[in-house]
């Protein structure tokens, strides 16, 4: 249970994230499902609670943020979600993920419908010449940037929300005026010149100019009782913006985590593989078979021969099964 893993030297980032694009979500696109969260049918007594999920689009070249909510998890929602997005955001040439059944539903149907409409022109509509990617599976650290966006979106709106049920339609304003929020933070200086205070925010590559919100009264104060509907969504979205632009403040520092390099698993070392839900006595062993090494010779990522077939995993999930004289080098 506490088998020490290999930590390689932090990546560098990838291509997608350095190639300058037009707009924002043009050259590649992070997504990732948020959930589930709670609303109302309708309003009034009598209403039934249904459990809804936030789809999170995060561009890999501005850090713009692009938040759909979805029914469920289903690979059909997933395909509106995107298509919506898609349409209001433009298509972007990669699409990264993990490998979520809808993610991988999705792509799967995308695939069956080329091959059989292959000389169609609807074919290229279809699948919109889009290259989708998964990162290996039980890797969260391969997909750091959508997974700042799920913690920025999410870590905060539980706790705003508390038990405050609203309905589908309402949520959705709750979640554009958040996803505001989101892209109004300051990324760096828009210029030089000390006279001018206005900062770089993903909203100039959205709009071409800063986010702005509607003056409203400040109801952080006001009991829940007393407010309207319309009123109780405002007070949602300053109690969010209190708490993150707080939590948002105090992250901007120099990452600290994986600046040096351990150890470099081989192949044929015995391994174990981190697995959560595992009946007791089973341990799921295999072979190291292949490694794959980054564009800095790094490698992170390994081909595990098993009992059940070569699965692939990242270094995060691996624990090998060395001497100590190796384990300590």
């Amino acid at each position: 249970m506490k088998g020490k893993s290999f930590a390689p030297l932090m990546g560098n980032l990838p291509q997608q994230r350095l190639e300058p694009g037009g707009y924002a979500f043009e050259s590649a696109a992070g997504v990732d499902y948020a959930g589930p969260v709670s609303c109302a049918s309708r309003t009034g007594r009598g209403c039934r609670l249904i459990k809804s999920y936030i789809a999170i689009f995060v561009c890999f070249t501005t850090k713009a943020v692009h938040l759909e909510l979805v029914g469920n998890l289903t690979s059909n929602n997933y395909l509106l979600a995107l298509r919506r997005f898609i349409s209001r955001r433009g298509k972007p040439r990669d699409i990264f993920s993990d490998n979520g059944t809808s993610f991988v539903g999705a792509y799967n149907d995308l695939s069956k419908f080329l091959k059989a409409n292959c000389d169609s022109l609807a074919a290229d509509s279809a699948h919109d010449n889009i290259n989708f990617h998964f990162i290996p599976a039980y890797s969260p650290n391969f997909g750091g940037l959508w997974e700042a966006g799920v913690k920025s979106t999410k870590h905060h709106l539980n706790r705003v929300l508390g038990n405050c049920n609203l309905t589908f339609e309402e949520l959705t304003t709750a979640l554009v005026q958040i996803e505001a929020i989101l892209n109004s933070r300051p990324l760096t200086p828009l210029s030089s010149d000390p006279e001018d205070l206005t900062p770089l925010t993903p909203g100039h590559f959205l709009i071409g100019r800063p986010l702005t919100s509607l003056p409203e009264r400040n109801f952080q104060e006001h009991p829940i009782t007393r407010l309207t509907r319309y009123q109780r969504i405002e007070q949602i979205r300053q109690h969010f913006w209190t708490r993150w632009c707080k939590e948002y403040v105090a992250q901007l520092q120099q990452r600290i985590k994986w600046r040096s390099c351990q150890y470099s698993l081989k192949i044929g070392t015995l391994v174990l593989l981190k697995e959560e839900n595992l009946p007791p006595m089973k341990w799921k062993l295999g072979r190291i078979v292949e490694v794959y090494p980054g564009t800095d010779q790094i490698t992170r990522v390994a081909d595990i021969k098993t009992r059940n077939g070569v699965v692939r995993r990242s270094f995060s999930n691996i624990v090998p099964l060395l001497p100590e004289d190796d384990v300590s080098s």
